[in-house]
């Protein structure tokens, strides 16, 4: 198999509700998401026709969607559910890789960030 083209959304920002203690369903934080969106563009490339990629302002406001909707306690939930629809909503896409950052996580000691990064393919959804 060839290497994929990717489109790279970086830095999707919306308020979410996920965590395990109460005061971060109740009062909410930044999410801050990227995708990488493994397909072939070649189609869409030479008859300049969105209809055969990925519309990634379609895709933004998904993961906006999941971010702001049904509460997780574990990033590592919202990141797995995003990934899987992205992949389910696109058919033309390979793959996808989501990472889900969490900067205000409730950790006791100074850091710069917490993400979790997920990799879904048509092969590894199909075989679970």
């Amino acid at each position: 198999m060839s290497q994929p083209d990717l489109i790279t959304l970086k830095g999707v920002t919306a308020i979410g509700y996920h965590g395990v203690f109460a005061h971060e369903k109740r009062d909410g934080q930044p999410f801050i998401t990227d995708a990488v969106l493994h397909l072939n563009v070649g189609a869409a490339a030479a008859t300049d026709d969105l209809a055969l990629t990925v519309n990634y302002g379609a895709v933004a406001e998904t993961i906006v969607s999941m971010v702001t909707g049904e509460a997780f306690d574990l990033i590592e939930t919202l990141s797995v559910r995003m990934a899987e629809k992205i992949l389910a909503d696109y058919p033309v896409l390979e793959a996808v890789e989501v990472t889900v950052h969490k900067p205000k996580a409730p950790i006791q000691v100074p850091f710069g960030d917490v993400s979790i990064t997920i990799f879904r393919s048509r092969e590894n959804v199909c075989a679970a």
